[in-house]
């Protein structure tokens, strides 16, 4: 065989069309051995000589897409001083641009033995070990263009791969669960009827299923668990895992774009798969351990603010090029829309506290590329002051914890609620107005993939986690939800309708809020996981989402909350209001097409709201005026931007209660939606005039429209 020296850069396996080049980091490693192997087991090994900046590589001439590999390190083996390279441990290719197989958990793929951890380990691991797979980065994308939608007109829908397709009916089993699921005609038509222009995907990067999890009998379904950066999770594909599995991704992409759908991953750039000390030798702890990872002031154990066992280093020079050089990659070679970032306070702990200026976020900054994409930080972790929401710097959105917790709080009957809600609903201006960021900054969301369905959220007040095998110790314990009487499942029509009237309260508040909403897959028609809120290990029926059947018992119900959602996704679509771009000045605006206020707060007699109305804590109602004639902000070319003006009647109480419609905001007003009512939305609602009075159901909202 040919061995060329080859270029130190780009990392990773590069294949030209004659051969490929190998490069690979470490500082700590005496010697790197590249191994290709082969589907008789065996391997052919070698040696990196050609060393730059300490990345070994060379460039083998002939080596050909489809060639699986690997790398072992000989250097030391001190876990006492940060070092864990064994040669004996076959590492996947941090850059890898696929992988093949999974990870089997023999003894062999962890540095020490079982029950003697201070005992190197020197078994073979090749064997049981998943391995980097080289690709051919062409790829006809055609006339591919990303929709490059505005975060004002942005609907996100976060969905599993897996989860989302495996039930559908429409689709071929040889699809289900898969990249090409994504983007079958039956699933597309789905999104774009709902009004959907972002998919956030959860984790599709490679990764690996827990030890423990596997040995349960359970999986690490959600896909928080990382080894690969580059690669998309091989599971997730339907036409092979030796490369096959890029190009179906970028098929998926493709066909999703050209619905008008933007494509965001759910990144997880905090932690890998390798856990802590007791975890396996994968890849990056082989490689170069203290290069990697924050490790404790004794250099055997790992910092961990993530749960997770380990942290990623992020004052590595290197750490930061990996993680800068997969979302580039992401975004140039596989044309992604945006990054959803996984515990992203995590990534700003350029040392122990989490620090706004960290390099991470200077990096992205000035990136050319990736300052050009959405950027959504979940914006907590577990460490010491993690909890960071309305922190993150002004290139960034946010998931909006708050919005969540106090939409919650108000449907559910929690006093002294009122004033905080308006906050939320109107963009939450108390958290990013200051650094000169914009509604649009706040990612708004009443459930998403880690907590109770919006379902259960209505249906349980405890969590129901007993089939994940930690005797319901596990998952969020304060879940802020309400069962509306009875714990489950329930045949009480009384109760199933109150149950439907809070959902379609929290869509309704969801998509009438200032910010981008969020949906979880299935919400849309009322899935449940049976009060299981932390279902990350179910790879199964409880998670998948079950397609409402026209003639399954329950489906009425189903139908009827996805046409709700329609309609209300739709509403927020064709009223600019409700996707301002700037915040609410709360007085009228000069050079606006009205004199009126473009928001205005009232109480259900009418009354603007005073002072204490505000810190009232038995107050539970609201009227809110949105006026749709005085939007400041101007169109794209320059021109004024004018929609219906609308009022928003909540009614949070246990009690109907009687309405005023305020006088001087417009004369003649039409009621478009009443979650009181089955179906929710009405196109022929009720006229009703300034100080009119209406009925509004306990525990619902309606909506008046007023056309400019």
């Amino acid at each position: 065989m040919q061995v060329w020296p080859g270029q130190a850069y780009p990392l990773g396996a590069t294949y030209d069309g004659a051969g490929t080049n190998f490069a690979v980091f470490s500082e700590a490693a005496e010697r790197v051995e590249l191994c290709l192997l082969h589907d008789d087991g065996s391997e052919t090994a070698v040696e990196l000589k050609e060393s730059d900046a300490f990345v070994r590589h060379a460039y083998l001439p002939g080596v050909m897409p489809g060639q699986r590999y690997g790398f072992r390190v000989h250097g030391p083996y001190e876990p006492e001083r940060g070092h864990r390279c064994n040669s004996a441990k076959l590492l996947l290719d941090p850059y890898a641009r696929a992988v093949s197989g999974a990870v089997n958990w023999d003894e062999a793929v962890y540095g020490y033995h079982f029950g003697r951890p201070e005992k190197r380990n020197d078994m073979d691991s090749a064997p049981h070990m998943m391995t980097s797979v080289v690709v051919n980065p062409y790829f006809d994308w055609g006339d591919d263009r990303p929709p490059r939608t505005d975060y004002h007109r942005t609907v996100i829908y976060e969905a599993h791969v897996k989860g989302l397709t495996m039930l559908h009916p429409a689709l071929p089993e040889e699809v289900r669960g898969t990249y090409a699921g994504l983007t079958h005609p039956a699933v597309l038509e789905h999104l774009t009827e709902l009004g959907v222009t972002a998919l956030e995907l959860m984790p599709v990067h490679q990764f690996v299923q827990d030890h423990r999890l596997v040995d349960s009998g359970l999986a690490n379904y959600w896909g928080y668990n990382t080894i690969g950066f580059f690669a998309p999770h091989n599971a997730y594909a339907s036409w092979g895992d030796r490369g096959q599995q890029v190009l179906e991704f970028k098929s998926a992409v493709r066909a999703l774009h050209e619905a008008g759908i933007e494509v965001i991953l759910d990144v997880v750039y905090n932690h890998t798969a390798e856990g802590n000390h007791l975890g396996p030798t994968l890849s990056f702890r082989g490689l170069d351990n203290a290069s990697y990872y924050r490790l404790a002031d004794d250099p055997r154990y790992y910092m961990d603010t993530t749960g997770t066992g380990n942290s990623l280093l992020m004052r590595s020079p290197h750490v930061l090029q990996l993680i800068m050089d997969s979302l580039r990659y992401w975004v140039t070679e596989m044309h992604v829309d945006g990054f959803r970032f996984d515990l992203a306070a995590t990534l700003a702990r350029q040392f122990h506290e989490v620090d706004r200026l960290s390099s991470f976020f200077d990096l992205v900054q000035q990136d050319p590329v990736v300052s050009q994409v959405k950027l959504i930080a979940e914006p907590w972790d577990v460490g010491e002051g993690g909890y960071q929401v309305g922190n993150f710097p002004p290139l960034w959105t946010e998931w909006n914890g708050k919005f969540r917790d106090t939409a919650r709080d108000l449907w559910r009957g929690e006093p002294a609620t009122l004033a905080e809600f308006a906050s939320r609903l109107t963009g939450s201006s108390d958290l990013y107005q200051g650094d000169g960021r914009r509604p649009l900054a706040s990612i708004n969301f009443v459930t998403c993939h880690d907590g109770f369905t919006l379902h259960d959220l209505v249906s349980y007040n405890h969590k129901h986690n007993e089939a994940n095998g930690e005797n319901n110790q596990d998952g969020e314990s304060h879940n802020r939800s309400w069962n509306c009487g009875a714990e489950g499942e329930t045949d009480d029509p009384g109760i199933l309708a109150l149950r439907e009237r809070q959902m379609r309260n929290f869509i309704a508040t969801l998509l009438l809020s200032q910010g981008v909403p969020m949906l979880s897959h299935g919400d849309e028609f009322a899935r449940t996981q049976h009060g299981n809120n932390n279902a990350y290990c179910q790879d199964n029926e409880l998670s998948w989402v079950h397609w409402p059947h026209p003639y399954e018992e329950g489906s009425a119900a189903a139908r009827r909350m996805l046409a709700f959602t329609r309609s209300l996704v739709w509403l927020r679509r064709d009223q600019p209001v409700f996707r301002r771009r700037r915040f609410f000045h709360g007085r009228p605006v000069r050079g606006t097409h009205d004199e009126l206020s473009d928001i205005a707060w009232f109480t259900h007699e009418g009354e603007e709201m005073r002072e204490h109305d505000w810190q009232a804590a038995h107050a539970k109602s609201l009227t809110v005026f949105l006026n749709g004639g005085a939007i400041s902000e101007p169109g794209p070319r320059g021109e004024p931007v004018l929609g219906d003006s609308f009022l928003l009647l909540f009614n949070a109480h246990d009690q109907p209660l009687d309405f005023t419609v305020p006088v001087d905001h417009g004369r003649q007003w039409q009621l478009v939606v009443d979650t009181a009512r089955a179906e929710g939305v009405t196109e022929d609602g009720p006229k009703v005039a300034a100080g009119d009075r209406l009925t509004v159901t306990d525990r619902s909202l309606m909506v008046l429209q007023r056309p400019l």
